[in-house]
């Protein structure tokens, strides 16, 4: 393969047409024949400048520091050509150019690559991920798409544009516009820092907008439930039966420290009886790992409640305690009964 020619020149050329004002540096990419111009905005003095070297006369600190940034660019510009020959792509003033400026011919956006990564994630659920993964990236999705509308008053934003800045912007906008609390905001940060990542990786983007951010969470006190209020939650009768199945689920997880989720994908081949006793022995959702409870007894009677395969499957819960009357509420302005995700 014949290697590609490539020379990298700096001149001056005015802006104004002014004599006796200061020109502005340009860069000539000149590669395989082809050459590209651009302005580094940065202005000097005819007489400072070195025609023949391309480069500030003196040994001032000034002269110093700009002659060490055109060194920097003239490497830059080496790196993108390399970079452009690794990728088999063409090798011209133009394209080098482009790669140093960030100019892409079809850039990648910030929603598509979201989309086709939550596709790709759909695509394996039941095999690398749970439904609630891809349920949360979907969410994050849909919040990214919200900001770019609200604050950047646009459809979509090209890859590049995600910055230290859009990333505080998205973090000042969960909290404020949409009322996320802090480790909300930091979990859907996180499900968006794996987009940026796939988009270094890539090549879609140059520099990693979270390099200086720090993850935290706040740790929550978990509220618990005395002997005394489950046993009046489980004495209390509710006249809607849908309100009266979401209360045998919440109990039935009470007694086997399942989560949610694990409930609604549990069948009644799950529990076996060894020993007179009733044990669930099933691998939980989120990481696999085989778990066996021996109190599923005490649960059988609440599970032959719930027995219709819609029960588990519906939405139940995001009205549980809104539109009960007084006498069906147990524990008034205690958000503990009935209120799981």
């Amino acid at each position: 393969m014949k290697r590609a020619t490539f020379k990298v020149h700096y001149y001056l050329k005015s802006k104004t047409g002014t004599k006796n004002s200061p020109l502005t540096i340009y860069v000539r990419v000149t590669a395989n024949g082809h050459r590209a111009e651009f302005s580094l905005n940065k202005q000097i003095y005819k007489k400072e400048w070195n025609k023949q070297k391309g480069c500030i006369q003196g040994y001032t600190k000034a002269a110093k520091d700009m002659n060490s940034y055109l060194e920097v660019v003239k490497s830059k510009l080496y790196m993108f050509k390399t970079q452009l020959e690794y990728e088999n792509k063409e090798i011209t003033g133009l394209s080098i150019k482009n790669a140093y400026l960030g100019i892409e011919e079809n850039p990648r956006t910030v929603l598509e690559v979201f989309k086709e990564h939550n596709e790709w994630c759909k695509s394996l659920i039941g095999i690398d991920f749970a439904k609630g993964t891809w349920d949360r990236y979907e969410a994050c999705y849909r919040h990214v798409k919200r900001l770019i509308v609200f604050k950047y008053k646009e459809n979509d934003l090209p890859m590049r544009a995600v910055n230290p800045l859009f990333i505080q912007n998205f973090e000042h906008y969960l909290k404020t516009e949409r009322k996320c609390a802090h480790n909300s905001t930091s979990k859907y940060l996180r499900n968006f820092k794996k987009i940026t990542r796939i988009a270094i990786t890539n090549g879609w983007l140059r520099d990693d907008p979270f390099i200086n951010y720090k993850f935290h969470l706040v740790p929550v006190d978990m509220d618990f439930l005395s002997e005394e209020e489950l046993n009046t939650l489980m004495n209390k009768n509710f006249t809607i039966d849908r309100i009266q199945q979401v209360k045998d689920i919440y109990i039935f997880c009470c007694f086997t420290g399942l989560a949610f989720i694990d409930i609604k994908n549990l069948v009644y081949e799950d529990i076996e009886l060894k020993d007179e006793t009733y044990w669930i022995k099933k691998k939980k959702t989120k990481d696999k790992k085989l778990v066996s409870y021996s109190n599923a007894g005490t649960c059988c009677s609440i599970n032959e409640q719930v027995q219709k395969p819609s029960c588990l499957s519906e939405e139940r819960n995001s009205t549980a305690g809104t539109y009960k009357s007084e006498d069906e509420r147990i524990f008034k302005g205690d958000s503990r009964f009935l209120q799981y995700q």
